[in-house]
């Protein structure tokens, strides 16, 4: 089996227990902070990778290390994903979880570029309008490339919206050339 249909099953799992807790958004922050463990202390990677030390003793240092700062059944999903030999799964996990999380909520992530920086106020005008066209939820993930002159850029899944100042004097370019 691929790692991501792994991690997939994973997640569906911690989902399931996230709507038990009525938890979802504290379940994937408290995923994403072991994440950021992980990837910040390279004592903990090298720890959790380490083949010599056994899943029991890994499962008492997560156990120590977590309880009372995670949920009881985050410290257990990821004791049973030490015992499983997963635990090295856990940012593909995080990630499919966010994926879950976003479905589940109907919510997407557009990548927005814009040609200069946007106020507070123009982002939540701008993901108001994204929200009302896409019929969900759309958090905005904004980017600033002066190249593309004015207006705005628009990516969701594999959808492009370009209605860029650069797209469309490309486009008024391309029916003079053609009008000759």
């Amino acid at each position: 089996m691929r790692a991501t249909t792994i991690a997939r099953n994973y997640a569906e799992a911690l989902l399931s227990l996230a709507r038990k807790a009525n938890d979802l958004d504290g379940y994937g922050a408290s995923i994403n902070g072991v994440v950021t463990a992980m990837e910040g202390d390279g004592r903990l990677r090298n720890f959790l990778s380490a083949p010599q030390i056994s899943a029991a003793q890994k499962n008492v240092v997560i156990g120590k290390a977590f309880t009372g700062k995670l949920p009881k059944m985050v410290v257990r999903f990821l004791q049973k994903l030490v015992m499983n030999r997963r635990q090295m799964l856990i940012p593909q996990i995080a990630i499919e979880y966010g994926n879950l999380v976003d479905e589940t909520t109907g919510r997407v992530h557009a990548q927005v570029t814009v040609s200069r920086d946007v106020s507070d106020a123009e982002r939540n005008a701008i993901a108001a309008q994204l929200s009302r066209a896409f019929a969900k939820t759309v958090v905005p993930h904004v980017d600033v490339n002066p190249a593309i002159l004015g207006g705005i850029v628009v990516r969701v899944g594999d959808r492009v919206l370009d209605g860029s100042v650069r797209k469309r004097l490309k486009t008024l370019k391309a029916r003079i050339v053609s009008a000759r």
